[in-house]
């Protein structure tokens, strides 16, 4: 079996990574493709991946149309060379539009609803696949499992936080920490949204770092009064940091799910969270499990931060983290069997009535 992956965030290469081993281990070949991203090529070079960089970043929403078709033309070229059987990526564009023209397979993942560019995508693909609670529905072609993104890499058969690698680069497990992440409101589902303010970030440090240690991962530019507090490990590592911190906060909804898995109390401060329906992910995590917090406002979210410093926090978020396992898949798993059975490789369905591994 032949399968095309194709990258344009950080969070896909954790995504995949577990999932291609899963099916090279197998016998199959897994082609990577991505687009330029700071932190998404670094890591493929990291897990020393193989994987071909079709396009570069964009600038502005009408440089981000004229980058998308130019990334779709050279996958379609690239995938005209390698006959694929399967074609996959979260949030699907491309794969879903270029899949069909070469007689592939198209499974895309999505876990964020309510996004525009689903509209140019769902309706291509052959299967989408989404967490069991997502609210929007795709057909008979939707495939639902009892998992997060984030769980493909971060359930416990998966990841085992390193307290000796985080020595190794000058940061102390043991003492009082907190990571924050800014992003950068650049991507095609980001549109109209927005994180936080310039003014936020500089409280938000403020207040944390008169408790202990502020490590800061930025998309963005940081200001000059900032870059002290940029990240000290390299992104391979930044999971570890996140398993002992004290505390996560900031406008990355993916680092917040990360957080929340990891049994890190977790603030979550993006205008998404403003909706009246809320991304059901962080509903989840936010009602049944007690992982998260979530709010588009910066006075609120800096309230929120000053509750979890009680430095009873994180021993609660363990304990509720254990629950979240007891009702949770291997992700992995689930994604490299479904791709098989793309391509008659399984003994699983090819359509939504795929069952969830036990």
């Amino acid at each position: 079996m032949r399968v095309v992956v194709t990258i344009q965030h950080p969070a896909h290469v954790h995504f995949y990574r577990n999932v291609i081993d899963i099916l090279e281990d197998r016998g199959h070949e897994v082609f990577v493709f991505a687009r330029e991203n700071d932190l998404a090529v670094p890591l493929l070079e990291r897990y020393d991946l193989p994987h071909e960089v079709l396009a570069g970043t964009q600038d502005s929403l009408a440089e981000l149309a004229k980058v998308q078709l130019s990334y779709e033309y050279r996958l379609l070229r690239r995938a005209r060379e390698i006959d694929p059987d399967v074609m996959t990526a979260i949030g699907g564009v491309a794969v879903s539009h270029v899949a069909p023209l070469v007689g592939a397979r198209s499974v895309v993942f999505i876990d964020n609803e309510g996004v525009a560019s689903h509209r140019i995508t769902t309706p291509f693909a052959h299967v989408v696949c989404t967490p069991r609670r997502f609210e929007e529905e795709y057909g008979s072609n939707h495939v639902r499992y009892d998992g997060y993104h984030e769980l493909a890499y971060l359930h416990p058969d998966r990841f085992s936080p390193s307290p000796d690698r985080l020595r190794e680069r000058g940061v102390d497990p043991d003492e009082r920490y907190f990571l924050l992440r800014f992003k950068k409101w650049d991507a095609l589902h980001d549109v109209g949204e927005r994180g936080l303010s310039p003014r936020g970030k500089r409280r938000l440090v403020s207040l944390l770092a008169d408790e202990g240690e502020v490590y800061i991962t930025s998309s963005d530019d940081l200001p000059p009064d900032l870059e002290r507090h940029r990240l000290p490990v390299p992104p391979d590592l930044v999971h570890d940091l996140l398993y002992h911190a004290d505390l996560y906060a900031g406008d990355s909804a993916t680092m917040a799910t990360e957080a929340a898995c990891l049994g890190t109390p977790a603030v979550r401060i993006q205008s998404f969270a403003a909706r009246e329906r809320d991304m059901s992910n962080f509903v989840e995590l936010e009602r049944r499990y007690d992982l998260l917090r979530s709010t588009p406002d910066e006075e609120t979210a800096l309230a929120y931060v000053r509750d979890l410093l009680d430095p009873e926090a994180p021993d609660r978020w363990r304990e509720r983290r254990a629950r979240l396992f007891e009702e949770k898949i291997d992700v992995a798993a689930f994604v490299a069997e479904l791709l098989r059975a793309q391509a008659g490789e399984s003994t699983l369905a090819r359509r939504s009535e795929v069952p969830a591994p036990t």
